[in-house]
Parts: structure tokens; C-alpha cells; sequence
């Protein structure tokens, strides 16, 4: 017998787990919108201020005891914003994860200079190096099939804001495809240049469409692209 889900109430301002918006929250997700810089999950050099550390001790609700938990179904990179889902046991997490593939998956980013195709998919096979960079290989063998579907929003005459349809969700995905294509995301120290008064990394996961675990219903998070990257085309 299914039991009824309780609706959802945004927690008050000093509630929230400083670095992240909570979007939406019930007895099996929690999604947030998580700001540049911060970790999604804890490294050996950074523990604690990560968005799944503020999240468990968040749903906690104060008590130590408490063994209520938080568990990882994708990641963003650090210096990426946007979009984040959480598991709240692990059926759900493995539900997630096993529909992964099927969800829709949309990114904000601006990249150096004018695409000459202003709406198009990149297709290669990536790879990671020992020093974990990845990078195309031809050799389909050798890589992971890797696709990212793009339309130019606005263009000046430096920049390009892109919406971005993630068709598959490799590890910098974004960030090396369009530095390979001689586009690279503004403010990528890795796979860009490093310039003098860029901000972060103008990447963002602007929304996500799922198919919740419990009622099945399609349910679609959506945030704004940050402010930065409006003054990255006006200027």
C-alpha cells in the first residue's frame, strides 16, 4: 500500500545550507540549486564544505543521531552552478541512476567568440588522462560515445551564450567539446586560457526533467542563468 507524500514547503532563508537554494524536497529527493565553487561530493583535501556534507547534517533537522541521509545520484563540478538531485535511501539512488540516461539535462554556458554553426551536436569518444584530463581519441574503442547539442542564445563580439542539451553525461563533457571546437568556456583554467578579471567558469545546469521515483510523475526544475553571465555579454 502506498503511503501519501507530504507537499513542499520551502524552508526560511536561515534554514538553508549556506552555498545552495533548496528547489523542491519530500520523503525521496532533494533538489538544490548549488552555486559555483562548491564541491558536490568531499575529496581527500575537502571534507566539509561540500553540498552532500551540508545536506546530510540539513536533513538531520539538528539531531546527531538523526539517521537521516543524503545520497550522491550525479555530480557538477565545482566550479559549476545549477541543478543538483539527491537520493534520500538508496532505492531511489539506484532508480535514478538506472534512468539516468533518460532525463533531460539543459545547460547555460558562454563560450569564447562566434560559433559559425549556431545550432548543432558534437559527437566524439572521450577519454581521461593520468592526470585527469580528458580529451577526444578517434578510436571509438578507446572512448566513451559523448554527445552535446547546442543553440546560440545571444553573440557579441567576444562571447556566445549557449543553451545546451546534455544527450549524454561524460566527466567535462561540455567544457571539452567546445574547447576543442576553438570555443572554450569562459573562465575554464583546464581546458581554456586563463584571463585576468573572469569571475568562474560560465557553466550552469539551468534545468532537470525526471520521472519521480515514487509517483512517477514528470517534474521539470528550472533555474535563471546566473547574473555574471548577462554582464559577460554586455560588456
Amino acid at each position: 500500500m502506498q503511503t501519501k507524500r507530504s507537499a513542499f514547503k520551502r524552508p526560511s532563508k536561515k534554514h538553508e545550507p549556506k552555498g545552495l537554494t533548496i528547489l523542491y524536497e519530500d520523503q525521496d529527493i532533494l533538489v538544490v540549486n548549488k552555486i559555483n565553487g562548491l564541491l558536490t561530493i568531499g575529496t581527500a583535501g575537502e571534507r566539509e564544505k561540500t553540498a552532500h556534507f551540508l545536506l546530510n547534517d540539513y536533513v538531520k533537522k539538528g539531531n546527531s543521531r538523526s539517521k537521516n541521509r543524503v545520497f550522491i545520484v550525479h555530480r557538477l563540478d565545482r566550479e559549476t552552478s545549477g541543478v543538483l538531485v539527491f537520493a534520500k535511501n538508496e532505492r531511489v539512488k539506484r532508480y535514478l541512476q538506472d534512468e539516468w540516461k533518460s532525463f533531460s539535462k539543459t545547460y547555460f554556458a558562454v563560450v569564447h567568440g562566434q560559433l559559425d554553426e549556431k545550432e548543432g551536436t558534437i559527437t566524439s569518444y572521450l577519454t581521461e588522462n593520468t592526470a585527469h584530463r580528458v580529451f577526444s581519441v578517434e578510436d571509438e574503442k578507446k572512448g566513451k560515445l559523448s554527445e552535446t547539442a547546442y543553440k546560440v542564445i545571444q553573440a557579441t563580439s567576444k562571447f556566445s551564450l549557449l543553451e545546451i542539451n546534455l544527450l549524454t553525461g561524460r566527466k567535462h563533457q561540455i567544457r571539452v567539446h567546445f574547447s576543442e571546437k576553438g570555443h572554450p568556456v569562459a573562465g575554464d583554467k583546464m581546458y581554456g586560457k586563463v584571463e585576468k578579471g573572469m569571475k568562474r567558469l560560465a557553466l550552469h545546469a539551468a534545468s532537470l526533467t525526471i520521472q519521480h521515483p515514487f509517483s512517477k510523475e514528470k517534474m521539470t526544475f528550472k533555474t535563471t542563468p546566473p547574473t555574471y553571465f548577462k554582464t559577460l555579454l554586455t560588456h
